[in-house]
């Protein structure tokens, strides 16, 4: 599943197996350290990365499962007594590889704001108010068809601080899962026409304006439902010329 693949599992001639390694490709995502987004300069790596062999449990677990995901995972409105404040949305699409083949068996886990702009941490600082029926978070796994589904609620700006009158777009947090603990990719989706877009720092610390792009969603009529929720729809390429950026 990762994008990041540069061997394959093979058994040589010499009998000796050898394990798959992966690397950060380069041009495509965002660097490490940033001017932009000022915290990288305090938590990039200053030596160069020394790449580690994975040994057989990175590369052949966790093993999961869709018993392991309950109804209300993927259905972030649907997980308290009340419902949460906000515009409702669903937010859908596929899990692809670089062939536009699904990819099935997914964990898929999302985290976002609330309405206010207000993450449930106990560090968040934004002054705006919690939602009682609202955490934020949510998961689901990829269907046969490498398919994806969240209900959920429209999130909000936030300020944080990285220089005067920074405030962040809104954006969900993406977080994929394959069958490998090697195989977890973390990326962010965002919406349409936001005027935030050419301001955020995080969002244009990638070059690449044609992947910037394939980090925004599309909004979806057919998606929408009528005077319940709109629908918005995103795929997520995981390696390839159409790649999207991960974190």
């Amino acid at each position: 599943m990762t994008a990041d693949v540069t061997t394959s599992l093979t058994v040589p001639d010499t009998g000796r197996l050898v394990l798959p390694s992966y690397e950060r490709p380069a041009g495509l995502h965002p660097p490490l350290d940033f001017d932009g987004y000022r915290s990288t300069a305090l938590r990039h790596p200053k030596q160069p990365l020394v790449l580690l062999p994975h040994r057989l449990t990175e590369v052949t677990g966790p093993l999961l499962g869709d018993q392991l995901i309950a109804g209300t995972d993927s259905d972030l409105t649907t997980q308290h007594d009340g419902e949460p404040q906000g515009q409702r949305i669903i937010v859908a699409g596929r899990v692809l590889d670089s062939d536009g083949r699904p990819v099935p068996d997914t964990l898929v886990e999302i985290w976002q704001t609330n309405a206010a702009g207000r993450y449930r941490h106990w560090r968040e600082h934004h002054p705006a108010p919690l939602d009682p029926n609202f955490d934020g978070i949510g998961r689901a796994i990829t269907d046969s068809g490498g398919r994806y589904r969240f209900i959920t609620i429209q999130p909000g700006a936030y300020p944080w601080g990285n220089h005067h009158n920074a405030w962040r777009p809104a954006h969900i947090h993406f977080s994929l899962f394959g069958r490998a603990f090697t195989q977890r990719l973390v990326t962010q989706m965002y919406f349409p026409g936001d005027p935030l877009l050419p301001l955020d720092p995080i969002f244009n610390s990638v070059s690449d304006s044609k992947a910037r792009q394939r980090m925004v969603s599309s909004f979806d009529m057919k998606l929408t439902q009528p005077e319940w929720a709109l629908g918005y729809t995103w795929d997520i390429v995981l390696r390839g010329r159409g790649a999207t950026v991960f974190e």
